[in-house]
């Protein structure tokens, strides 16, 4: 029924679903009046009842045929698909015939066609049948009267022909040329090499004065043969042309020890120039032998000084071994600005790539010598740098052979950096603390700097000696040489909290009387503190950068084994002793001020006058103090700001503490200590620009300690009022 009601709608209530007689009575006579037209409903109802019953008449009857009718459209429509079925088997048997009509028009043309593309076929393999077989003949004849100009563009095309005739190698005639092909290559390899060992014999006679055009064309002719017999050619020539080094360096000559390494790179310029004015032309420009000379003799003198360096291994000294890895550095670099570097091992060239410009401020004129000093400033941290100079191909190439030794330049600049720091702390303790300068700010130590241009130094050495395990170990000297600076120049430099003419001490200071002048820390030792300060503070920043250039060093396997966490946390360590040491000194010097107010009879206050002296006290001390450790940090303003806050977290609640023992209070003292402590509020508040001649915003932060501080003590006297 609900899907009627969803295909026919109807708002009759008669149609409902849950059509009630009761309801639908009630509905038609609401009251007793109502049933006053009980006849003409009746009536209304009984005309719907006849009207349907009319519908129903209607519908029945007409469905009374449809059983037939269906019968009858089934079987028409049966008759039709028979009809159609026909006709597509008539089109079907057509389509057949006519298709075997084309076949059989065609077949002839078909026929011409694979007659003419066989024939087409057998001409061009009868072609270069002949071809190949006159081919062979002349190359067999041209191979004994060893005319290897002609036969090189010969047996190229001799090579090229008997390729398409890979797959009538079955054929008995075919087979037996590419056998004779290969028989006069295998000849012709073998004719060659024993030319060039006529012509260059390992052992006995001088080599002839120039170059042979048979020797040339032979070459030419090597490039088609077997790459081994290109190889062999090359190995014997090279191994002839250096076989006079090996006798000149042998281990047991003068010559062949570290000192001389000179003259090893003088023969082999000297033995290229000869090469190229001699044989140049004789071999391809492909084949690169300028290049492959220079590269084996790398190898074989790499191979020698390892030799000779292991046998005499305690000879060796730092400047000896120094000056040989320096001379032969020298040449590799001279080999890059050559050669390409194309007949390395890899036969590959990694395309050197330049890296970004580096701010890191030991990145300067790398390509000098490492005896050259530049000084590292503190202003150059700021400035571009150069990027820096692209790897060349040949670079570790004889170099190599040094890195087992290198122990000993590792040591020396362990022993080295020690003499250094031993130097600074004399100097240190002969020269005494820097002198107060306070027009120019704290300054930083000049040992700072001298010990990061030696770390340069040494850096850059050895990282032409070795990226490898020596650069770990030079950055294991240079934590260890950074952590003594930090301790013994550093830290064992700062003034001790003990002053050394008076033997006083903070708790003595303590006790001091309100008018007593209370100068723990002289004027010399505020500067000295600061500098300090400053000097630690750019021994960390160097040190940052100091890790990143040694990553950029080292190999990519072991960059994570660089790490100067440590000692860069040693440097923040004495930081903040000194700025600890800065604010321990102000916060003595204003204690018996603030002592003085506690035993102050403030109940016995008549009358709110001017600020009382204790607070004149505090204000002298802070104007003393503060002007001079602002301007000795004026390159650091960080640390400065970070003394002031230490500072006021240090004054603040020992000054509320001593509020507390005030006691008792009288209604004026309460006041008068109202006013005492707003002065201190507005002179904390000053205290980043007290004394100055330029008038700076202090930090937010700063001034939000201090608000919530004094208020805080405001609020405890209020409420004692």
């Amino acid at each position: 029924f609900l899907p009627s009601l969803q295909v026919f709608p109807s708002q009759d209530p008669l149609d409902r679903a849950d059509f009630n007689a009761v309801e639908y009575i009630n509905t038609l006579f609401p009251t007793e009046q109502s049933l006053a037209n009980i006849d003409e409903v009746v009536n209304k109802i009984r005309l719907k009842i006849r009207r349907l019953d009319d519908n129903i008449r209607t519908v029945v009857r007409g469905q009374t045929n449809v059983g037939q009718d269906g019968r009858q459209a089934l079987e028409e429509a049966q008759k039709a698909i028979q009809q159609l079925f026909g006709k597509i088997k008539d089109i079907k048997d057509k389509a057949e015939k006519s298709e075997q009509m084309v076949k059989e028009i065609t077949r002839d043309i078909k026929q011409l066609d694979h007659a003419k593309r066989h024939l087409t076929t057998s001409i061009t393999t009868l072609n270069h049948l002949h071809m190949l077989a006159g081919g062979v003949d002349s190359l067999e004849a041209m191979t004994r009267r060893r005319q290897y100009g002609e036969v090189a563009n010969l047996l190229q095309g001799v090579v090229n022909v008997l390729e398409h005739f890979n797959k009538y190698m079955g054929i008995p005639q075919i087979r037996q040329l590419s056998e004779r092909v290969k028989a006069a290559q295998n000849e012709l390899g073998q004719q060659i090499l024993a030319d060039f060992e006529e012509a260059f014999p390992s052992q006995g006679t001088k080599r002839p004065g120039g170059p042979s055009n048979v020797l040339r064309d032979a070459c030419l002719v090597a490039n088609v043969l077997d790459p081994r017999i290109k190889q062999e050619i090359i190995k014997k020539f090279i191994k002839q042309h250096l076989s006079e080094y090996l006798v000149l360096f042998q281990e047991n000559q003068d010559v062949a020890w570290l000192d001389k390494i000179d003259r090893r790179y003088a023969w082999i310029k000297r033995q290229l120039v000869d090469y190229e004015e001699k044989y140049g032309r004789m071999f391809p420009q492909e084949w690169c032998m300028t290049e492959r000379i220079a590269v084996e003799f790398c190898h074989v003198t790499r191979t020698e000084l390892a030799k000779i360096m292991r046998t005499r291994a305690k000879e060796i000294e730092v400047k000896l071994l120094l000056f040989a890895i320096q001379r032969t550095t020298n040449f590799e670099g001279l080999l890059a600005k050559r050669f390409s570097g194309c007949t390395l091992a890899d036969g590959t060239v990694k395309k050197p790539e330049v890296p970004p410009p580096s701010t890191n401020p030991f990145l300067e004129d790398e390509t000098g010598t490492e005896t050259d000093e530049i000084v590292i400033e503190k202003s150059d941290m700021d400035k571009p740098k150069k990027p820096k100079v692209p790897d060349n191909p040949f670079h570790g190439i004889v170099s190599k052979c040094f890195e087992p030794h290198l122990y000993v330049y590792i040591e020396s600049q362990d022993k080295n950096l020690g003499e250094l720091i031993d130097r600074f702390v004399a100097d240190f303790k002969a020269q005494g603390p820097p002198k107060p300068n306070v027009d120019e700010g704290g300054a930083v130590l000049p040992s700072c700097a001298d010990l990061f241009v030696y770390y340069k130094k040494c850096m850059v050495q050895c990282s032409q000696l070795s990226t490898g395990e020596p650069m770990i170990a030079l950055t294991t000297i240079f934590q260890k040489y950074l952590r003594e600076y930090a301790w013994k120049i550093l830290s064992g430099n700062l003034p001790k909290t003990t002053s050394s003419s008076g033997g006083l001490t903070i708790t003595s200071l303590l006790k001091e009387k309100e008018g007593s002048e209370v100068a723990k820390f002289t004027l010399e030792e505020l500067c000295l503190i600061c500098s300090i300060l400053s000097t630690a503070e750019y021994c960390l920043a160097t040190t940052q950068q100091l890790e990143e250039k040694l990553k950029e060093k080292v190999d990519a396997s072991l960059v994570e084994r660089i790490n100067l966490t440590g000692e860069m946390d040693t440097f923040s360590i004495v930081i903040s002793n000194s700025i600890q040491l800065l604010v321990q000194d102000l916060d003595a010097a204003c204690d018996p001020a603030l002592t003085a107010m506690s035993k102050m009879q403030w109940q016995n206050v008549e009358h709110v006058g001017d600020q009382s002296p204790y607070v004149t006290s505090v204000i002298l001390h802070i104007k003393q103090n503060v002007p001079i450790i602002r301007d000795n940090l004026a390159s650091t303003r960080k640390y400065f700001t970070q003394f002031c806050i230490k500072f006021a977290n240090s004054f603040i609640p020992k000054f509320i503490n001593h509020l507390f023992k005030c006691k008792p209070i009288s209604m004026v003292g309460a006041e008068q200590l109202l006013l005492d402590t707003h002065s201190l509020k507005m002179v904390l508040l000053d205290l980043p620009s007290i004394g100055s001649q330029v008038v700076r915003k202090a930090p937010a932060s700063y001034t939000k300690i201090v608000v919530k501080g004094m208020t805080r003590a405001e609020m405890i006297l209020k409420v004692t009022q």
